[in-house]
Parts: structure tokens; C-alpha cells; sequence
């Protein structure tokens, strides 16, 4: 019999996602949703699918994912978030290696980004690993960092060859949002992990993200959304060292 799977999710204030994202979650054995106490609808959707919905304080991504996985009951966890869907394509092949025997204990998932009314194939965002999103949780482990949270592995990592689509922003607007919460975030993990800030930086490094984007990961080959992105990541890339420069000042 092939082992059951655990299917996680983080969520606050994601009302207008959370429904297709659970929807694409129905074929796991068990769902679970832990909720930053969001002030929308989303913990009500949430408990339209499943009963194993949690409240958690936000204290950083990476031990909101760890609390997670800590409420799951079995071993394999295939974890979602709420920008995200999982197609029937990779629910079918992490079914196949449930049923053959994995030949890894955490697996790298490709990810399809939707943003500006296409795919975005280049400019970095395709195929936009970020933790492994299919593993066993005997094995591996999230580093409690603010965001952009790494992983402690003890085994051997994979890859599927199936796909999550991730709809991250819905339009500029809503990245300007977000940008403003992870660059607040990212500038504070920078201080505890001793960070300095130097003048340079508010320079050098946006124009390094934006032709890093634009030119070396060819992302002009994505047309004006490519252009647009780049600009965006660049300009988020700025404020994360003002805030970073801000935090220093105000000690």
C-alpha cells in the first residue's frame, strides 16, 4: 500500500486564492491549513475542506511552515501556498513514486508563474525552484528565517518533472503590497544575520537584480512583462537596503 500524503498550507488574507488552491489539494489524504489569523474569509473557505485548520501567530515564514508540518499525521508532506496550484499532472506523478518507492526524501518541484496576462518563461521566475515542496518529514526541515526560508535536508534531494502554477501578483498593484512586507521582512533577517549596510548598496545591487533579470537570465525575451518585472525586482531590491540603512540608523 503506498504511503499516505499530508498536503500543508500557510495562509493570511488570501480570500480571492485560497478556494483553487485547496480545490487542486483534494486528492491528498489529508489537508491542512494554519491561518495568521487572517481578517478576510479565508479561514472560513478553509474549513469547507477540511477540519484541520490552525491559528498561528506570524513570527517568519520558516517557522510557520515548520508548525505546519508538525500538525500533519503522516510522513510525506506535499506543501501548497495559497498563490499556487497543484495540476493533475504532479498529483499523478508524486502518486507514482508513492506506489514505486521514492528514490528520494525530498523532491524539488517546477513552478509556472502567471503574472501580467502570460507565463513568464524566463526572467528567473521558470522553472522558480524554491524549497523542496514534496519530502518526508523525518528528513527534512525548514530554517526558521523571517522569508525566503532555506532547508536542512538529511538525505537525497529530487526533482519531479511536473508543475505547480503559481499566480503571485494579480497586478502590479498587489506586488507593490507585497513588496512592501517581504522587503521589511528581508531587511530585518539581514540584521540578525549581521548584515551591514554600506551606501554602495542602493545602487549597485538594484542595477546588478535588474540586469540579471533583464539580460543574463533573458528575461527581454519575455517582452514588456520581462521589463516590467525587472524594474519591479530591482525597485524591491532598493527599498529592502533603505530599510536595511533605516533599521541601522534607528539602532
Amino acid at each position: 500500500m503506498a504511503p499516505k500524503v499530508s498536503a500543508v498550507v500557510i495562509a493570511y488574507n488570501d480570500e480571492p486564492n485560497i478556494r483553487p488552491c485547496l480545490e487542486s489539494l483534494k486528492w491528498a489524504d489529508e489537508l491542512i491549513v494554519v491561518d495568521s489569523h487572517s481578517t478576510d474569509a479565508t479561514e472560513t473557505i478553509s474549513r469547507e475542506y477540511t477540519d484541520k485548520v490552525f491559528q498561528h501567530e506570524f513570527s517568519g515564514f520558516g517557522k510557520l511552515r515548520n508548525e505546519a508540518v508538525a500538525h500533519a499525521t503522516h510522513g510525506w508532506i506535499f506543501s501548497l501556498d495559497t498563490d499556487e496550484r497543484a495540476t493533475e499532472e504532479l498529483q499523478r506523478e508524486i502518486r507514482v513514486q508513492l506506489e514505486r518507492g521514492p528514490d528520494a526524501q525530498a523532491f524539488f518541484v517546477p513552478r509556472r508563474n502567471y503574472f501580467l496576462g502570460r507565463w513568464i518563461k524566463r526572467s528567473g521566475w521558470y522553472p522558480d525552484y524554491r524549497q523542496p515542496q514534496f519530502f518526508h518529514k523525518d528528513h527534512m526541515r525548514y530554517q526558521e528565517d523571517l522569508v525566503h526560508e532555506s532547508f536542512q535536508l538529511d538525505g537525497r534531494l529530487g526533482y519531479l518533472h511536473s508543475h505547480v502554477e503559481q499566480y503571485p501578483f494579480r497586478d502590479v498593484d498587489q506586488y507593490l503590497m507585497k513588496m512592501d512586507r517581504y522587503s521589511t521582512l528581508m531587511a530585518e533577517e539581514m540584521v540578525k544575520r549581521g548584515r551591514r549596510f554600506h551606501a554602495h548598496q542602493l545602487l549597485s545591487h538594484p542595477l546588478f537584480t535588474f540586469l540579471k533579470m533583464y539580460v543574463l537570465r533573458r528575461g527581454i525575451l519575455d517582452g514588456k512583462p520581462g521589463l516590467i518585472l525587472a524594474g519591479l525586482y530591482a525597485y524591491y531590491t532598493f527599498v529592502k537596503y533603505a530599510k536595511l540603512w533605516e533599521i541601522h540608523r534607528n539602532g
